[in-house]
């Protein structure tokens, strides 16, 4: 069971680790650690991998040994989970958002709820007489001992609260919101219910059994861990999908629209004065499609006076001849004209003693949407030599 729970942990940290590094997708986004949304999901996840690792029997057992108390790993990982499920409700807070004093004001009443709690577990715990070590079966075992019947109880009711609380809010803010962030909120809502009537309703069976002399033990100890993992699971997919989908789709794009670029920059980057940033294999391509974008333009910008028109309009009128909308023969035109221009200053020739004021498309509209089709234009244009000539000849890749 040690690996299941050591194997749900690793995920759930993993997810905080990306959330975390998550890069910011405009300037003005706030950074991971000025970020209240993030850093409350982080902590969440964060909580709940440490309760998966703190309830491992493994570390259980490690947590006893260490300390010289049998059993001290349980208020351990009580407490643990009465801090994740505080964590929850502090993550659901700031992410339903609201003025800023009523988010502080509810984030202070959920501390002040389930600090108390906490100090009560230990408290419970230390009162109690629990001297025979269980790893496994410690919620039924000692489901009829004075103070630990209270502290379990104290535990599970605390946890419950939270995941019905987060199923209702789900509900209820799911019916004013669409797209991803209702994905989310399924996806919450599935993991709080399979919590409920997988864990903690489980966990409820068998302890009430042993208060009335039945033995339904196998439902806590082999049933609850990986329901509780399953739950946990769908509970951090709904937190992190609608916040990591949009930069991974985005970055998807951007690494599609840098390999496009390609033509365009193997034919004008010689030229570009931009600074070039230290190469980083992780870095991400959202960055590396800024730089290129950035130095691209900046060529454009040293290319304009070898610019000539009288290509550019030969150029036109042949693409129109060939059938081509008026877009297309300008984005035609204009890679025809940029050809040409590199080869010149490839050359090293002088600019043109009347160079064009024309402005290339690209230039025009934001985003990369225009060099993207400049550059697959220029993959097809034949070499700046040659359309003087009037013939054809395909500039390589």
């Amino acid at each position: 069971m040690s690996l299941v729970v050591y194997l749900a942990a690793g995920v759930l940290a993993l997810s905080a680790v990306v959330l975390f590094r998550r890069p910011r997708t405009v300037l003005r986004e706030p950074s991971a650690l000025r970020n209240p949304l993030t850093v409350s999901t982080c902590v969440a996840i964060t909580l709940g991998a440490l309760v998966f690792v703190c309830s491992a029997p493994m570390t259980l057992a490690a947590v006893n040994d260490l300390t010289g108390i049998p059993n001290f790993g349980a208020p351990l990982t009580y407490g643990m989970l009465s801090a994740y499920s505080c964590s929850l409700l502090i993550l659901l807070i700031n992410w339903r958002g609201g003025p800023p004093e009523r988010v502080r004001r509810l984030v202070l009443r959920s501390i002040a709820v389930y600090g108390p709690l906490i100090v009560a577990v230990v408290v419970l715990f230390a009162l109690a007489d629990a001297d025979t070590e269980r790893l496994t079966d410690l919620d039924t075992y000692y489901a009829d001992t004075p103070y630990m019947r209270e502290m379990i109880v104290l535990y599970l009711l605390g946890h419950s609260a939270v995941m019905v609380a987060m199923a209702v809010v789900c509900v209820r803010w799911g019916r004013e919101v669409t797209g991803l962030l209702r994905t989310g909120l399924r996806l919450i809502f599935i993991g709080a219910v399979l919590d409920v009537a997988g864990f903690q309703l489980t966990k409820y069976t068998a302890v009430v059994a042993r208060w009335t002399g039945h033995d339904l033990d196998f439902l806590s100890t082999s049933i609850a861990p990986p329901m509780a993992s399953l739950a946990a699971l769908i509970c951090s997919a709904g937190f992190l999908l609608p916040r990591l989908l949009p930069a991974a789709v985005a970055h998807w794009r951007g690494l599609g629209d840098y390999r496009r670029l390609g033509p365009l920059w193997s034919r004008v980057g010689f030229v570009s004065t931009a600074p070039k940033p230290p190469a980083s294999w992780w870095q991400l391509p959202q960055a590396r499609l800024h730089w290129r974008e950035v130095s691209i333009h900046d060529a454009l910008l040293a290319l304009a006076p070898y610019f000539d028109d009288r290509i550019r309009e030969r150029a036109y009128a042949a693409a129109v001849g060939a059938g081509r909308t008026p877009h297309e023969a300008r984005v035609a035109a204009e890679a025809a004209m940029l050809d040409a221009a590199a080869c010149r200053a490839a050359a090293r020739e002088e600019p043109l003693d009347r160079p064009s004021a024309y402005r290339l498309h690209a230039t025009e509209v934001s985003g990369t949407g225009g060099l993207v089709e400049l550059a697959q234009a220029l993959a097809r244009t034949p070499a700046a030599d040659t359309v003087r000539e009037g013939t054809v000849r395909a500039f390589p890749g």
